[in-house]
């Protein structure tokens, strides 16, 4: 006996019923993805990849949209999602629940705010009928454009293009556009002018809504001020703060997905589960930032230069181009670094007949020991020196088999001289601690001991930003540590207890400086 296949309710309807309820089940599923921006781009972008802290931003969003604040701040390191998530999905989101809306999306310059503003536009083209949005015919312009129930989308770049145009949704997508700027007072003063004279001009009473993205430059940058100003939620502020540094850390306290300290941040093109690759890529980032770079704009903690070991002041005071003086003894120094990802420093200098040390060249990068041993080699022989330093705490053998190496290559090269004698290696015995290593030099500094021949713009910012918490120390300020050390021994012979003062060098050079303040505070302020 056959089985009659089972009838289902659909089959009583006819057809016109049929598209009505496959219809409704359509928009009741649209509908759903309505919950949070993230669910929402999910569902409807293949190439969205939803990680933790992704969902940890879009369900912050939705507090925003409920009026449980008013203020959202996000801090993230760059390229793991956030802008995709706030500044593209979130607005079109918004205007999905709220069309009759008005949103804005500034940034640092009108071309990153132009393909913001190009996207949303094109998500309402794309998505918008399933949720009864529609651009309003004539408007269609990708800066500036309306919906058919009032709303609108503005993109323009920071300080200019707001006006006559209120907001209920303000997006602020990366304020500032690189360390340059944020280290001008006048131009972070130009953004925190922008946000107070015209941004919170143009919101409106019935919604006034601003969340902020960005990853951090300096104490004073937009973040920094609008928390300074306003102060954080749970303080008693105004500001909801989902702070996601790459490395979880216990100093920032309760991790938003839970990390435990020493846990990577997820990234959308690495798998969340995959933890080893996670490590390796923010190890990676971690190798090839500067130390203040990384502290600022991968952890979200930017430190002030007023914190580093020697300022910027003192820097400038000890260049000197135009000083004769006759070099007694010519030396190149090397810190080798690792993997070729590190910062191999690779420094040259000599000690002149005024007793001083003077630093001449820096030749370092981002270098494999094939790299830097020829670099090393090349300098020596163009600034005719007598000895090449190496670090007995570290590698000293292999340094000098990799010296040794690349001299005969380059000699058989034809680019040193077959004649020419390969200068002395020779291992100085520096102190294991990196304060301990680099605080006796930047007492040498402050006593007119080491000059630079000139402007040295990576080596005088490693020296202005690396901070003595810092547990490890880049590759130039290593290597100069191990070229005074070879040069003058006796600044090797002990640990500095009390940071000397005064601005500039002590005229007359190798004079005592008073002793002032407490162990560890700022050399040369």
């Amino acid at each position: 006996m056959s089985r009659q296949p089972a009838v289902s309710e659909l089959d009583h309807l006819d057809d016109a019923a049929v598209f009505q309820r496959l219809q409704a089940a359509k928009k009741a599923a649209a509908r759903d993805l309505l919950r949070d921006p993230a669910t929402l781009a999910r569902g409807l972008d293949a190439t969205y990849r939803m990680r933790p802290h992704l969902r940890v931003i879009s369900h912050a969003l939705v507090g925003l949209e409920r009026g449980e604040y008013d203020r959202l701040l996000v801090l993230t390191p760059a390229q793991v999602g956030k802008s995709t998530t706030v500044a593209e999905w979130a607005p079109f989101w918004w205007l999905c629940l709220h069309p009759e809306d008005r949103a804005a999306v500034t940034s640092y310059s009108d071309d990153l705010a132009l393909r913001r503003g190009k996207a949303i536009r094109r998500y309402i083209q794309d998505y918008g009928a399933e949720y009864d949005l529609a651009l309003l015919a004539g408007s269609e312009a990708a800066q500036d454009y309306e919906t058919e129930q009032g709303g609108g989308v503005r993109s323009v770049s920071i300080g200019a293009g707001l006006t006559g145009f209120s907001v209920n949704l303000l997006v602020v997508d990366d304020p500032h556009k690189d360390r340059q700027e944020a280290e001008s007072a006048k131009m972070r003063d130009r953004v925190h002018d922008w946000w107070s004279s015209a941004a919170l001009k143009r919101l409106q009473p019935d919604r006034n809504a601003v969340v902020a993205i960005q990853t951090r430059w300096h104490p004073d940058d937009f973040a920094g001020r609008r928390l300074e100003e306003d102060g954080r939620l749970e303080d008693g502020g105004r500001w909801k703060v989902v702070h996601l540094p790459a490395i979880a850390d216990a100093k920032f306290g309760t991790d938003p997905i839970g990390r435990a300290p020493g846990d990577p941040l997820p990234h959308p093109k690495i798998r969340t589960k995959n933890r080893k690759a996670l490590l390796a890529w923010w190890a990676d980032v971690k190798k090839t930032s500067s130390v203040r770079d990384w502290h600022a704009l991968s952890q979200g903690d930017p430190q002030p230069a007023e914190g580093a070991l020697v300022s910027r002041d003192l820097l400038r005071a000890i260049r000197d181009g135009v000083t004769k003086v006759e070099p007694q003894k010519i030396a190149v120094s090397i810190d080798p670094s690792g993997g070729g990802r590190d910062v191999a420093g690779v420094i040259g200098g000599f000690l002149g007949d005024d007793d001083r040390v003077w630093i001449t060249h820096d030749r370092s990068a981002a270098m494999s020991s094939a790299e830097w041993s020829r670099r090393a080699c090349l300098l020596a022989h163009e600034t005719n020196a007598a000895v090449i330093y190496v670090e007995w705490n570290f590698g000293r053998d292999m340094c000098t088999l990799a010296i040794s190496t690349a001299w005969k290559a380059l000699q058989d090269e034809g680019r040193i001289p077959a004649k020419t004698l390969m200068p002395l290696i020779d291992a100085v015995h520096a102190k294991q601690g990196k304060l301990l290593r680099a605080e006796p030099i930047a007492q040498q500094m402050v006593e007119d001991r080491v000059r630079l021949r000139g402007m040295m713009t990576d080596l005088e910012n490693e020296w202005a930003t690396w901070m003595p918490t810092d547990a490890d120390s880049p590759g130039r300020i290593d290597a100069s540590c191990v070229l005074v050390y070879g040069l003058i021994p006796e600044a090797n012979k002990g640990a500095i207890v009390h940071a000397p003062l005064p601005q500039a060098p002590v005229p007359g050079g190798r004079q005592p400086s008073q002793a002032a303040g407490a162990y560890g505070r700022r050399i040369g302020k």
